[in-house]
């Protein structure tokens, strides 16, 4: 049974999702909330969408079995594989929170000309998932997805910001500038980590478009409407799982999350293998 002292769960392939936690941490600071990140089977980006739905499943089925009364799902690629499923599986016991549709509907408010331009992974570009929700919200927009294979395992190897970082982002975003485009999503929850070099990459006149705050709206609103919200007055807790070495998920987390992380604590998952590619 769904109460309002349960954590609200929160997965994500690697650390990126923290920087959705950290959004939710700032907006719902009375909520508690348990994060997980795959870090075993880190990247995501390149899997088959089988796979990536195999994973979010147990993940979530991890989460839920354990307590938890709203379950939100930081990662991009695992949403466009596994938002229905997750929704079918899941939704009718608690609310599902997902990224995609949220920042859809931010950009589709933000653009100006109705060119829309996507960083993302490629299992997230090939998906067509964005496509689908960009046109729920500005059927006369058009979609400019550029797949990302380097940038996010760049990021979560949690170093400092080099020219290989900048290199892969000049990269990506060429095509866009040459097709016009005035609002850009960073589709991927590792972006905004980057989203200065991005910014620069882009010009000052682009408008960038992150799921953090969205998530942590949407959350807020899922759990008022359910009637499971904690009382204001309390601070709440957060902790930690990881299905790789949580040392050092503990070392690179602090930076996403930009708050102590504290232990963090290993669960073992199925085929926890290396990522098909970069």
């Amino acid at each position: 049974m769904v109460t309002s002292e349960l954590p609200i769960a929160v997965f994500d392939s690697g650390v990126g999702g923290l920087t959705v936690l950290h959004e939710c941490l700032v907006s719902l600071p009375h909520e508690d909330f348990v994060y997980l990140g795959d870090t075993a089977r880190f990247p995501y980006g390149d899997r088959s969408a089988d796979e990536l739905r195999r994973f979010a499943l147990e993940l979530a089925g991890r989460l839920v079995d354990d307590g938890a009364k709203a379950l939100v799902v930081a990662c991009n690629s695992a949403t466009a594989a596994a938002a229905p499923a997750l929704r079918e599986e899941f939704g009718t016991r608690l609310p599902v929170v997902t990224v995609v549709g949220p920042e859809s509907r931010l950009a589709a408010g933000a653009t100006t000309g109705g060119r829309v331009g996507l960083l993302a992974t490629p299992a997230t570009v090939a998906s067509g998932a964005y496509e689908r929700a960009l046109a729920e919200h500005a059927p006369d927009a058009e979609l400019f997805a550029v797949p990302c294979h380097a940038l996010a395992p760049l990021i979560q190897a949690g170093g400092e910001v080099d020219e290989r970082v900048v290199a892969s982002v000049e990269d990506a975003c060429a095509p866009l500038r040459e097709n016009g485009v005035d609002t850009v999503i960073l589709g991927c929850t590792h972006y905004p980590l980057v989203r200065p070099v991005i910014q620069r990459a882009l010009g000052r006149g682009v408008e960038v478009i992150t799921s953090g705050q969205a998530i942590a709206d949407e959350v807020g609103e899922a759990l008022a409407e359910a009637g499971i919200e904690r009382e204001e007055r309390r601070r709440g807790e957060y902790r930690f799982m990881c299905s790789g070495d949580a040392e050092s998920f503990r070392a690179v987390g602090t930076r996403f999350l930009q708050l102590p992380l504290g232990e963090v604590r290993h669960v073992e998952v199925e085929a926890a293998t290396a990522g098909s590619g970069r």
